[in-house]
């Protein structure tokens, strides 16, 4: 059974670190890229609704495990006015349809799954060929000295921020998933310590 904390107080804490300004910035560069039928993985909080380019996308799903960010997430698109089937569940074992999606999205969401590779692979089901996975995640620092703290402090930080490691490599897991990677870019937050602070975001495409 969820801890109070894993109930309530971890999701309270997602939503407020992962809108801080530097993120939100990186998030309406990225974001507006999706297109056709896109799944939002990690879709909690509704962080992203803002982004998403009316224009552009033709139909809009969610897939979250926490009840709590869930209902954050449908009320971003009431708010929104955005038609978007938000379901229950985890990466790991999607309810959708393999070949369904044009984009799946995913911002500060691999960190917290229980099974990097089983998600990738998902993504890869669901996607259609020739479909892209846009990417916004923290991860494995380059640098030996970041990253010795990173393990250093990721079993604690685990049991705080509900399963968010600090150590996972981003997007060579998606190369090695077998997607085509173009990373957009890598870097530390400013004012961010260095241990919680490497994001790399950018686009994976399917072969098709």
């Amino acid at each position: 059974m969820a801890s109070w904390w894993d109930r309530h107080g971890v999701p309270r804490l997602i939503r407020c670190a992962c809108s801080q300004g530097q993120i939100m910035k990186a998030r309406s560069k990225l974001v507006p890229l999706a297109t056709g039928d896109v799944l939002e993985l990690g879709c909690g909080g509704g962080i992203n609704m803002e982004f998403y380019a009316p224009d552009r996308v033709t139909g809009l799903s969610g897939l979250d495990p926490s009840p709590e960010l869930l209902a954050m997430s449908r009320a971003a698109a009431q708010a929104r006015d955005i038609d978007a089937d938000i379901r229950g569940g985890v990466g790991e074992a999607m309810p959708f349809d393999s070949g369904r999606f044009d984009t799946v999205v995913t911002t500060f969401t691999l960190c917290s799954v229980a099974d990097q590779a089983a998600v990738l692979a998902e993504i890869r089901r669901v996607l259609k060929p020739g479909g892209t996975a846009l990417f916004l995640e923290h991860g494995g620092a380059p640098d030996a000295g970041v990253a010795r703290w990173q393990r250093r402090i990721e079993p604690l930080w685990k049991r705080i921020g509900g399963n968010c490691h600090l150590t996972r490599p981003i997007a060579d897991a998606y190369a090695a998933a077998g997607f085509a990677v173009d990373r957009h870019g890598a870097h530390y937050m400013p004012k961010t310590p260095r241990p919680f602070g490497w994001i790399e975001y950018g686009t994976a495409r399917l072969a098709g």
